[in-house]
């Protein structure tokens, strides 16, 4: 079936790479029982089909929703432990001490009164129509009744129940599964919407797919991406049932033909596409509804872009990078996404088996080449992104933060190339044409004079004039180029149709891509190439036909990468379904102005362990303050003169472990930072991470304290 998720990336797909032995391990179910290596897995879904029908309630933004129990907004209060387990002991020796006082006739006889009005003369003595036997159970059943109620009034005024909860309860708590209540109506593993459609052959098979455990997670998310596509009349429903007939749960496969990644190391919850990176803490600073959730992302928050900033080890790429690019990868398997991950050669970010496309840049080994133009026939186009990704950074060519001057170089020179040559120039011609070399110059006029090209003759000779003047940028242009002009780097971005050159206009397909950039020894060049792709993202995704392929660039450290027209495209992602991911060793490799834009353009925010003051001040800032409830408390301790008054202050000191005290308290509303500079700096603990979120809705959470680890 030619549907979401099945389409050819424009010939940007490797070859299909070698399978796992095993099959894949289902996020979030019960491991699988082991077996042989190569014998096939057991006809059994329960594994499956308990995790599908797992409860997945409605949460606040971020909440790892796979099996979540809601928690109450507000904290209740609670009664401290020593003051409940000393109530507890008080109350059950005065109901003790009552009951002696009444078996032992020191309270009088009143509290036989009911026994006397309810039981009739005849059950009382021994000569009584029940016997001697009988007559005692009768009495011994009433003292019994009296002695449930003042046990009751006992466990009431000591909060027996809240003992037992607090701290016998938890001692016999077994961790249980997430509770699958379902209906035949409501059960996932039904398809009743394929049924109710027209589609009950189609709902069988997958039925019966599902419960023979041929259906793994990556096949139910493809299978409902390609049923959507029905739905929304894309495809019909004939050629969907057809392909569900044919192949079952293999049906609507990815282009590769892989139908999970070869290894998984992080949770992940592919119905509510959410990957978990942690648990949020138990701590009096997070909202009391966060505390003790999983913390998850998803589209729906990625969609708003993440800037992680934090030193290098404090766990950028392992426990944030990593994990998204691994959950954004199973998405694309599913046709819901694509993806982009750039980083260095090494740095961890997935084996080169998870992509279809790796591009590793001066190696020469690399089957991918990446397109210095992204895949743009129009030179202003084209002029305007390699500007971008040139002298992005520079302040200097650009008074006032505009690159138009740049562009406008450019520009001179790639259309008068092309309408000679059909193609773009490669990197050491672009060079000579940026030096002035007259021998470049020469061809390219005969050529255009030759073809009858006047309105780019007049862009050339404008070019030629500009050569040398006060201000001409064309000198810094060439410097930058000579940085990609380098031996290790002959043979990429060829424009002459020998390499294989990826273009990020691949991202209309669901596409995973990694780009490896050659730091070492040329850091320089990488940061730029970096800004290429960033800015051929943001360019690239804005004109997509389909937009309900969810697009998403992880850039692992994007040192220098952050520049104004940068900052403005991020902004412009969440109405194209797209999302970046930025990670930063510091906000110092952003230059002064463009700080706070970047924060506020980035809806998701992490500041890592580690983090230095200055960093912590900007995140303060921008995460602003809030208005909460100061108590000012002040204690007088009562002094006792008599000696019953001691006895008493003595009482309340083994009940409560304090002294007598007469409290005074002062409530007002104060407006304090929700996470100060001090704080981010000096209070978040390694492995720790501080997290607001906001998703494309518009909700957002609160900074919360989130370990990684969890």
């Amino acid at each position: 079936m030619d549907s979401d998720g099945t389409q050819d990336a424009r010939g940007t797909h490797a070859g299909p790479v070698p399978r796992p032995a095993g099959p894949p391990e289902v996020p979030a179910m019960p491991p699988l029982p082991p077996r042989a290596p190569g014998t096939p897995p057991p006809p059994d879904g329960s594994a499956f089909l308990t995790w599908l029908r797992a409860p997945r309630p409605e949460a606040a933004p971020g909440v790892w929703r796979f099996g979540h129990r809601p928690r109450p907004a507000e904290e209740p209060e609670e009664i401290p432990a020593r003051q409940l387990l000393s109530g507890a002991l008080i109350a059950f020796l005065v109901g003790w001490l009552i009951w002696s006082l009444l078996q032992n006739g020191y309270l009088g006889t009143w509290w036989w009164v009911p026994f006397d009005l309810i039981v009739p003369d005849a059950w009382r003595g021994g000569d009584s129509d029940l016997g001697e036997t009988g007559t005692f159970v009768v009495y011994q059943g009433y003292e019994l009744l009296v002695a449930l109620a003042i046990m009751v009034g006992a466990a009431r005024l000591g909060r027996w129940g809240e003992v037992w909860r607090r701290f016998v309860t938890p001692r016999f708590r077994r961790p249980q599964a997430p509770e699958t209540r379902t209906t035949p109506e409501d059960d996932p593993a039904q398809w009743n919407e394929l049924r109710a459609a027209g589609a009950p052959d189609a709902a069988e098979r997958l039925a019966v797919e599902a419960r023979s455990g041929l259906m793994r997670d990556v096949d139910h998310a493809r299978i409902l991406r390609a049923w959507q596509g029905v739905r929304t009349g894309r495809h019909s429903l004939a050629t969907f049932s057809g392909a569900v007939l044919k192949d079952g749960a293999a049906a609507c496969l990815h282009p590769s033909g892989e139908r999970d990644l070869p290894a998984r190391l992080a949770r992940h919850d592919l119905v509510t596409g959410q990957v978990r990176l942690g648990t949020t803490v138990d701590d009096a600073r997070n909202p009391y509804a966060y505390r003790g959730t999983g913390l998850a992302l998803g589209p729906d928050l990625l969609g708003t872009s993440l800037v992680a900033v934090g030193p290098a080890g404090s766990g950028k790429t392992g426990t944030v990078v990593r994990p998204l690019a691994e959950s954004l990868c199973l998405h694309a398997l599913a046709g819901r996404a694509a993806v982009v991950v750039v980083g260095a050669a090494g740095a961890g970010l997935g084996p080169a088996d998870a992509y279809d496309v790796v591009v590793r840049i001066g190696n020469q080994d690399s089957e991918y080449d990446l397109d210095l133009y992204g895949g743009s026939t129009d030179p202003d186009e084209a002029a305007a992104v390699l500007a971008e990704a040139l002298v992005g950074d520079l302040a200097d060519p650009h008074p006032g933060s505009d690159s138009r001057r740049s562009t406008t170089v450019l520009a001179q020179l790639l259309g008068p190339f092309r309408a000679v040559h059909g193609r773009f120039p490669s990197v050491p011609e672009l060079r000579q044409l940026l030096d002035g070399a007259p021998g470049p110059f020469a061809a390219l006029r005969q050529g255009l004079q030759e073809a009858g090209q006047e309105s780019l003759l007049r862009e050339l000779d404008a070019r030629e004039r500009q050569m040398g003047q006060p201000g001409d940028v064309g000198g810094v242009l060439g410097d930058r180029v000579a940085l990609l002009d380098r031996p290790a780097f002959a043979g990429f971005f060829d424009t002459s149709g020998q390499s294989r050159p990826f273009t990020l206009k691949a991202l209309d397909h669901p596409v995973r891509v990694r780009i490896d950039l050659p730091q070492r020894g040329h850091a320089d060049a990488s940061k730029m190439l970096a800004r290429l792709v960033l800015a051929q993202f943001t360019a690239s995704v804005a004109v997509r036909e389909d937009r309900s392929l969810f697009a998403c660039l992880l850039l692992d450290d994007a040192t220098g990468v952050v520049t104004p027209e940068a900052v403005r495209g991020i902004q412009r992602l969440r109405s194209g379904n797209a999302g970046v991911v930025l990670t930063l060793r510091t906000l110092d490799d952003v230059a002064r102005p463009l700080r706070g834009p970047l924060l506020g353009a980035t809806g998701c925010r992490m500041a890592l362990s580690g983090l230095t003051p200055w960093d912590g001040q900007d995140f303060a800032e921008v995460w602003g303050k809030e208005w909460t409830e100061a108590r000012d408390v002040t204690d007088r301790q009562i002094i006792a003169e008599t000696p019953a008054g001691k006895a008493v202050h003595m009482l309340r000191r083994v009940i409560t472990g304090k002294a007598p005290t007469a409290r005074a308290v002062t409530v007002r509303q104060v407006e304090r930072e929700r996470w100060s500079a001090s704080e981010l700096a000096h209070g978040v603990p390694a492995g720790h991470a501080v997290l607001s979120l906001t998703d494309v809705k518009g909700e957002h959470a609160p900074p919360l304290l989130v370990d990684l680890r969890g």
